[in-house]
């Protein structure tokens, strides 16, 4: 028998270690992963439910599920991502369906690239991991229109999301094609692929009311569309509370242990767990404390759950003009477990790392009982016990003491005291707002607010590149330590008018995605409005002015008068009241409407539209209003720019002169420049603080749109509670500053030297001070304590190849991870006694081991990965006898390709 500490539900025993090897062993044994393109990635299986749980190949199964949408990161990225979505213990990869990716214009289809859906779903394969497949087609996903192509909405009489022939009809057309396209590839779970789970249309609950009896009959009509396609595996539908009886309902939100489908018979799912919150332009960042995320996944599967899909796993970038609306930003980052760049956000992904394995060490219980057995602890105190008996077929029951497996889930749901419970005799001392997870009923291995995981601190740096040899270039700048891109910029101006033959002129205003089909998110109006002497001399005499008047605008309005930008209004479907000031005769007035996402959520999305809705008038002309709703406008669609392609490789547009650096910033600008990236694997970025709005693209890619507007002043916490229901307001960060500042480039885009950058400039910025930027985890710190848990992996490990756990892989270890490229280069902090502090803060209390730095030194520096056992003995003395000792870190990663290209360049400067 192992040691067992009552006072923290310690482990102590050996039983755990034949639980594993059912939930493990038996599934690497029964599906064969292979890894070879074109063989199959698993033996088939058939893929059912009960009440339960999901049944693959007859026995049921508890999914982690990881979100990951394939085309907010490039191909280059996707097994890397996929990769440390296993390692973090996801059992399966989930996405939505992009339907206006794979299907820009009707009838021709995109399946390559990014949009590359087949070989996403097979490499999730070739690692070993199943696939949910939610092809809705509606994604919402904050992605451009929810996912629906625009020339959707030109179909003669169609309205979308309901009881109507003309999208009934396009809706089956691209579902068919999906499903017929997986199976052609044979990635069904039936054929040896991975997909064992679809979903078909997404949160239409919260919407189907809107539509009355249409919205009913049409659910009902998906559903059965969906089953009659023979996809040979379960349908879902989430957030439908009256999804037909072969359809599963799911849950989607922040807490989903309260959930329960609409029928018995079938189990309880959770597709989307929102580990985070999307962001728009001008908001704060919100971020999901990590002990509260793990709560929640925990209170799940503790009250029956059975599937639990985070939602994101990996946010990514919204590349293009791919980010929905109203104002999405570029960024989707999402405070996911996998940041924007392809990072580990520690301490996010570690801890919950440690929560699956030790879910995973419940599995075996969790699926042999039918529901748990209730157990009050205490007002606020709960404990859910899994129990059965059972006979595994090539199981050795010796190890037991009995045949009976038992795993337990003990809960504080108190916000703000932890709380001691007496649990099968003994005690056991709880966090407020946590769980203990008990594998064998009996030893706490994981409890959800204690962190042992590390913390990575992300630092992004500023470097210096060298001079491209496609510009000659003055000396670069360098400015309060920060080393920008100040090559020769090259620039040109964009027409603040009519530019194109393909202009038409015709009477009224037009919606603006009528005109410009979402091809660019510009469209112009001009109009002439002629103005008397009489009219001049009414406004001086009576100290008014002219004042231009529209009923509603989304998402942005500006409004030029003879050329001169002379007011600019954002919002979403807002009145606009904008004073004028005319010269006297013909005046040209020009309107420019930009959309910034489409609208990717709510009914009737194909009558929301864009641009200027209702009247619009001039007031405070001496004979009375104009009426400009029946003016003739001429229209035209997008900017010059973007028609000559000034952003491709090719481009040879000869109006492109140097930029001085003295140049008075301007609106409407195109600007270009060569730069060079430092060596390595970190990810990169630009740093476009300085700009106002525009977009931009790097050898011809369109990285996104940019805007440094930015958020409130209040509204952030200094200190961030877990304790307590989430919400996307809670735990806000970023106050007073722009949203986003840093653009993602995927190094697959990107050159060693010589790599395009061109900007468009809408309101008027500095390209001189844009700077290249490097993501990397640089600092790393842990912090764990003799009374912390044993290390779980130590325990999954010794279970795979069947080895009795030692009391040695009982003792709590500190362990610490660089990023991939980068080793421990050296140790700025070691104490194991008393510390204090936080990471970055650590101080050494009355208690302090000496040997503390040479001991972590040596089994770290030097290494990717290291780990120190907590005990006495690792550090050849006991400090302070009697006392529970904390062994606290901090080091420092490095990249010796980042380091040297530095170094370079701060010499070469």
């Amino acid at each position: 028998m192992l040691r067992n500490s009552n006072s923290r539900g310690g482990f102590g025993s050996g039983m755990v270690v034949a639980v594993v090897c059912v939930c493990v062993c038996v599934v690497a044994m029964e599906y064969g992963v292979r890894v070879t393109e074109g063989e199959e990635y698993f033996k088939p299986f058939n893929v059912s439910y009960d009440h339960r749980a999901l049944i693959l190949n007859g026995k049921r199964r508890f999914l982690i599920s990881a979100g990951i949408h394939y085309p907010r990161a490039t191909p280059e990225m996707w097994p890397d991502l996929i990769a440390k979505s296993k390692e973090g213990g996801a059992d399966v990869i989930e996405t939505y369906v992009f339907w206006n990716g794979h299907e820009p214009v009707r009838g021709q289809y995109n399946f390559e690239g990014r949009y590359d859906l087949v070989k996403f779903v097979r490499l999730a394969a070739s690692h070993g991991l199943y696939f949910f497949l939610r092809i809705g087609p509606y994604a919402c996903a904050e992605w451009n229109f929810g996912g629906f192509p625009v020339w959707l909405r030109d179909i003669p009489g169609i309205e979308f999301r309901t009881n109507n022939a003309p999208f009934k009809e396009e809706m089956k057309r691209f579902v068919s094609k999906v499903v017929n396209l997986m199976r052609e590839e044979r990635l069904f779970s039936w054929q040896g692929g991975p997909i064992i789970l679809l979903q078909i249309e997404n949160e239409y609950g919260n919407i189907e009311n809107s539509y009355g009896k249409g919205g009913k009959e049409y659910m009902k009509w998906a559903a059965k569309m969906a089953l009659s396609l023979g996809a040979g595996v379960p349908w879902v539908m989430c957030r439908q509370q009256d999804a037909p009886y072969d359809i599963i309902d799911t849950c989607n939100a922040y807490y989903c242990d309260g959930f329960k489908p609409n029928s018995h018979n079938k189990p309880t799912m959770w597709t989307e767990n929102w580990d985070g919150w999307y962001t728009q332009w001008g908001e704060r960042l919100p971020h999901r404390p990590v002990e509260d995320l793990a709560f929640a996944v925990a209170r799940f599967f503790q009250r029956g759950g059975s599937f639990q899909n985070y939602y994101m796993y990996f946010g990514g970038t919204n590349f293009g003009r791919t980010a929905g609306g109203p104002l999405q930003i570029t960024s989707y980052d999402y405070d996911a477990p996998i940041d924007e760049y392809g990072l580990l956000r520690e301490p996010k992904w570690g801890h919950l790392k440690d929560l699956h394995a030790a879910l995973k060490l419940c599995e075996p219980a969790l699926v042999a009982t039918d529901s748990p057995t209730y157990i009050k602890l205490g007002p606020k105190q709960e404990a859910h016990v899994y129990q059965a008996n059972v006979h595994l077929e090539g199981l050795n029951l010796s190890m037991f003491e009995s045949s009976s497996i038992c795993s337990a889930f003990l809960a504080n749901i108190d916000e703000w005291k932890e709380a001691t419970v007496t649990f099968r005799g003994q005690r056991y001392t709880i966090p407020p707002w946590s769980v203990s997870v008990l594998p064998d009923c009996r030893n706490t291995v994981f409890n959800t607010a204690k962190v042992r995981a590390q913390t990575s601190v992300k630092l992004v740096e500023s470097y210096l590149p060298t001079v491209s040899n496609i510009f000659p270039a003055p000396q670069l700048r360098h400015q309060n330590d920060f080393y920008y891109i100040s090559k020769s910029w090259m620039t040109t101006k964009e027409p603040l008018n009519i530019w194109s033959k393909s202009s038409f002129t015709v009477e009224g205003i037009w919606e603006h995605l009528n005109v410009t089909k979402d091809q660019s998110d510009y469209l112009w109006y001009s109009t002439r409005v002629y103005v008397s002497d009489s009219d001049i001399l009414f406004w001086e005499e009576n100290d008014v002015h002219p004042k231009l008047t529209i009923d509603g605008v989304r998402d942005i309005l500006r409004v030029f008068i003879n050329g001169q930008l002379i007011g600019n209004v954002v919002g979403h479907w807002i009145k606009v009241v904008q004073t004028l000031q005319f010269l006297p005769g013909y005046n040209d007035l020009t309107l420019l409407t930009q959309t910034v996402g489409l609208q990717n959520y709510g009914a009737f999305l194909e009558k929301d539209g864009a641009g200027i809705r209702g009247k619009i008038k001039i007031t405070g002309f001496e004979n009375g209003d104009i009426d400009l709703s029946k003016s003739l406008w001429t229209y035209q669609v997008g900017l010059q720019g973007e028609f000559l392609k000034f952003y491709s490789e090719e481009n040879e547009n000869s109006e492109w002169v140097e930029l001085t650096p003295d140049a008075i910033p301007s609106t409407f600008t195109w600007y270009k420049t060569y730069f060079d990236v430092p060596g390595g694997i970190d990810p990169v970025a630009l740093d476009f603080k300085s700009m106002g709005k525009g977009q931009a693209w790097v050898n011809g890619q369109h990285i996104g749109r940019y805007w440094t507007r930015v958020s409130p002043k209040s509204g952030c916490q200094q200190v961030c509670d877990y304790r307590g229901a989430y919400n996307s307001d809670k735990c806000s960060t970023n106050c007073g500053k722009p949203t986003q500042t840093l653009y993602h480039v995927p190094r697959s885009w990107l050159k060693a030297t010589n790599n395009l950058l061109v900007i468009l400039e809408e309101t008027g910025g500095n390209p001189f001070e844009i700077s290249v930027k490097l993501h990397s985890s640089r600092i790393i710190c842990a912090q764990v304590s003799e009374s912390n848990y044993p290390p779980l992996q130590k325990l999954v490990n010794a279970d795979l190849i069947g080895e009795e756990v030692s009391a040695n892989n009982m003792i709590p270890e500190l362990h610490l991870h660089c990023q991939q490229g980068h080793t421990i280069s050296s140790v700025a902090f070691a104490s194991f006694g008393t510390p204090g502090g936080s990471c970055q803060n650590f101080s050494r209390g009355n208690c302090h081991a000496p040997s503390s730095m040479s001991i972590v030194s040596e089994a770290c520096q030097g290494k990717r990965s290291c780990s120190i056992k907590i005990s006495d003995s690792a550090f050849g003395v006991d400090p302070c006898p009697g006392v529970v000792k904390t062994l606290s870190v901090e080091a420092r990663c490095t990249s010796p390709l980042s380091d040297d290209f530095f170094q370079e360049a701060v010499s070469s400067f």
